[in-house]
């Protein structure tokens, strides 16, 4: 098996070690944004739970701490707003916000490197192809060439052009992938940003009102 793929890669010429390396990036970075997206992805609702439980007991430290034992952005965007708890809507709202633009770019970080290399990865086997071409015309103007030779560069032609669209079509397919994961994260983002900021408003009139009721039944 081992020989078959040196062959192969041999007998592909020299463009296929440059694609080796475009699909060795490409992987690389694949399995790296799909090990950290993943990590991203929590139990929402158990999470929030939690929050929500320790604000109405007013002990708002221990779901600060809480988010800071809690890997990933949602955390993140949860204690910003508990950090600014007791201040208008409009601060909790902006927030919330920045805390979500400040994330997003790290979720989309090297993604767009997939899909330059779904581009690069066809043209190079293209340009195998071409240098090939112009090989196996060289030898047939030089009346050099023999069909074990024309055989060998049409073969070299067709399997790097083989070999750069498959590196590319899987580029795009881990590409879309990881957009569709992104997209997915951003989505619990606003659906979280939403929660907490009609929770935490919520929860903040209902105590005033709750000490309001109290200091008139006092007096």
């Amino acid at each position: 098996m081992e020989y078959i793929e040196h062959n192969f890669i041999l007998q592909g010429g020299p463009v296929m070690y440059p694609l080796l390396v475009v699909s060795l990036i490409g992987f690389v970075i694949f399995i790296e944004r799909t090990l950290f997206l993943h990590k991203g992805q929590i139990g929402t609702d158990d999470f929030l739970g939690g929050i929500k439980n320790l604000v109405r007991k007013k002990r708002l430290v221990e779901a600060l701490a809480l988010c800071e034992d809690t890997p990933g952005p949602l955390a993140r965007i949860v204690k910003s707003a508990l950090l600014h708890y007791s201040e208008s809507r409009d601060v909790i709202r902006s927030a919330i916000e920045g805390a979500a633009i400040v994330e997003i770019p790290v979720l989309e970080r090297r993604i767009g490197t997939l899909a330059t290399l779904a581009r690069v990865a066809p043209m190079l086997g293209f340009l195998g192809t071409l240098i090939s071409a112009l090989q196996a015309l060289y030898f047939l103007e030089a009346a050099n060439a023999d069909s074990g030779e024309f055989s060998r560069l049409l073969a070299e032609a067709l399997i790097t052009s083989a070999s750069g669209l498959a590196i590319g079509v899987m580029a795009v397919l881990a590409h879309h992938f990881l957009l569709g994961r992104v997209r997915a994260l951003v989505h619990d983002f606003e659906w979280v940003g939403h929660e907490i900021f009609e929770f935490l408003t919520t929860d903040r009139e209902i105590s005033g009102s709750s000490a309001v009721v109290e200091s008139k039944e006092e007096t």
